[in-house]
């Protein structure tokens, strides 16, 4: 049997959302906007409210997080919305988990600028150590040399 998919439409054909588990997501959620220079999506207070009023979820669902009301199980983040190509990038959620990391991630982020020199990469490292993440090797293939850090909660990434 031949299966008949419509032509493909102008852009990608899935947004991507890439999710992340988390011991303090609110927390981890803010400290990846800082990284990225991203933004952290703002909570529907009011819809979160009305969900508890109308029974939908409890109290215990919900938390605060720098004064605002937040779901407790996750934050989420967005590439600033003026940025150009915004609605083509991920969004990352950071969601609750109980059990702490406790092996290699077996996918890692590589933050990469294109075109940046040995000295703008050194002054990246020095600003994401400076925001909490941890050095723990350095790496060279042919041409090409990355860091690798870890953030807070102990996930890799290269830079």
């Amino acid at each position: 049997m031949t299966t008949h998919l419509p032509p493909n439409p102008a852009g990608p054909a899935y947004g991507l959302q890439l999710c992340v588990d988390s011991a303090r997501p609110h927390e981890l959620a803010d400290w990846w906007a800082e990284a990225l220079r991203w933004e952290v999506e703002t909570q529907d207070e009011d819809f979160i409210r009305r969900m508890v009023a109308e029974g939908h979820a409890s109290d215990a669902e919900t938390t605060t997080h720098r004064g605002r009301l937040v779901w407790a199980v996750g934050a989420a983040i967005n590439p600033p919305g003026d940025a150009e190509g915004a609605g083509d990038r991920p969004r990352i959620l950071f969601q609750a988990v109980p059990e702490s990391k406790s092996v290699k991630n077996r996918v890692h982020w590589d933050l990469r600028e294109p075109g940046a020199d040995d000295e703008r990469r050194a002054d990246e490292l020095h600003r994401l150590v400076d925001l909490g993440a941890t050095q723990v090797g350095t790496g060279r293939q042919g041409p090409w040399a990355w860091t690798v850090l870890q953030d807070p909660e102990g996930n890799e990434f290269c830079l």
